[in-house]
């Protein structure tokens, strides 16, 4: 195997290319607090074990039989870092609508002030927004969402998605971008919405009362029950929650293969 390694140095370097692109840009393996010399393991071990498994005969006009390589193969080399940041980048997409659903609710119930460093998303983000991150994270690593993804995701995007097919389809890789982050939004307000329902109902509760006993402290009394009840509504719909996440990621998926076999149809060939 590492005859055939060496012998295809070329091909190889190509497939870890786009394998160390996706292992920066997936959340929690992207991390800092992850070692680079780690990631450059990760990414060459995956391209080992996917080596046998890709056929990059297309590419072969490229380089030589003794290895030796144009600015051409430089271009493909980007292509190939290219594939894998837009697909790590999908996958962000839908972390990034967890993340987004806890900061909307959380200025409502008195928690965006508390926003501190994420080592997750790696940016600054409220209390709860790192819960929800957590959670789908959580997820995301039980159902083994990540082992589909190194095995099954990264063959099938080498047999679908190539430069070449990317160039001839890159009006329909920038539409699913731009849908993937209006879905990001939506996504959010559905997670989000029994919450700020809720809080939205105390909230003119409150209001009523306020005009009704203006001697009432509400302004300390508000924050506590809005906390208290945030809390106890995430608990009573936790379980459905987590299906909803589940049927996510199952949904973001899908649409990610079918986004590469429609570039696949549309051009990949020299």
């Amino acid at each position: 195997m590492l005859d055939r390694i060496v012998s295809n140095a070329p091909a190889y370097l190509l497939i870890a290319v786009r394998c160390f692109a996706v292992v920066m840009t997936l959340p929690f393996f992207s991390i800092k607090i992850v070692p680079r010399i780690a990631k450059v393991a990760l990414a060459g071990y995956i391209a080992y074990i996917l080596f046998p498994h890709v056929d990059f005969s297309m590419y072969s006009s490229f380089y030589g039989e003794d290895g030796a390589f144009s600015l051409q193969y430089i271009a493909l080399l980007l292509g190939e870092g290219l594939i894998g940041i837009i697909t790590g980048f999908s996958v962000s997409i839908i972390f990034a609508a967890f993340s987004t659903a806890g900061q909307f609710f959380a200025f409502q119930m008195g928690f965006s002030a508390s926003e501190v460093y994420d080592s997750l998303s790696q940016v600054e983000n409220p209390l709860m927004g790192q819960f929800f991150n957590l959670i789908a994270m959580l997820i995301f690593l039980q159902n083994k969402w990540a082992l589909l993804l190194f095995s099954r995701g990264l063959v099938a995007s080498f047999d679908s998605l190539n430069v070449f097919g990317l160039i001839a389809s890159r009006d329909v890789m920038l539409n699913f971008l731009l849908k993937g982050l209006t879905g990001l939004f939506a996504n959010a307000f559905i997670i989000a919405l029994p919450i700020m329902g809720t809080l939205l109902l105390i909230s003119v509760s409150m209001g009523i009362l306020s005009k009704a006993a203006p001697q009432m402290n509400l302004m300390s009394e508000g924050f506590p029950i809005m906390i208290l009840t945030t809390f106890f509504v995430i608990t009573v719909i936790m379980p459905q929650l987590f299906d909803y996440f589940s049927g996510a990621f199952y949904s973001s998926f899908s649409k990610i293969q079918e986004v590469f076999a429609t570039i696949s149809k549309n051009g990949g060939a020299i």
